[in-house]
């Protein structure tokens, strides 16, 4: 897939990211594609649900698991604003997700601080970081300036 479709796709999951730093919650926004249509879109709804583990890449994931009646989701990527928590790498390894494409970096949060032997996803899923990553990064920034 071109760059320009991850951006376009990204920009989609911005979308969502917005949307949650509107409701007040942490702005991660996900989006699943499938044929090079959105199949599900989710963001954070932690705070809403009360529920730790309501993530968008998890809610984004059960909503397409539900739309197209499945549990693996080998043809699918995952866009997500930024690099999954732990979290949800376990989730997105036990949907067999062919694709993840990340914006920003999660120094704190994010799963890179396994060692290179720790690969979180399945084998066969391929990764792609850094898309539209300033963008995203700018929503993250903004939301925990405005907390302090």
């Amino acid at each position: 897939m071109s760059t320009l479709n991850h951006e376009y796709f990204m920009q989609q999951a911005l979308k969502e990211a917005q949307a949650a730093f509107d409701a007040d919650e942490v702005p991660v926004g996900a989006v699943v594609v499938m044929n090079n249509q959105i199949i599900a879109r989710a963001h954070n709804q932690v705070e809403l649900l009360n529920d730790s583990t309501a993530h968008a890449e998890i809610l984004a994931l059960t909503s397409a698991y539900s739309s197209l009646g499945a549990k693996y989701l080998p043809e699918a990527t995952l866009y997500v604003t930024v690099e999954p928590c732990i979290m949800c790498c376990g989730a997105i390894y036990w949907g067999k997700i062919g694709s993840i494409v990340y914006g920003a970096s999660d120094e704190k949060n994010g799963y890179r601080h396994l060692t290179k032997e720790q690969w979180p996803f399945h084998p066969k899923t391929e990764l792609i970081a850094g898309i539209l990553e300033a963008d995203c990064a700018f929503l993250m920034k903004s939301f925990f300036r405005s907390k302090r």
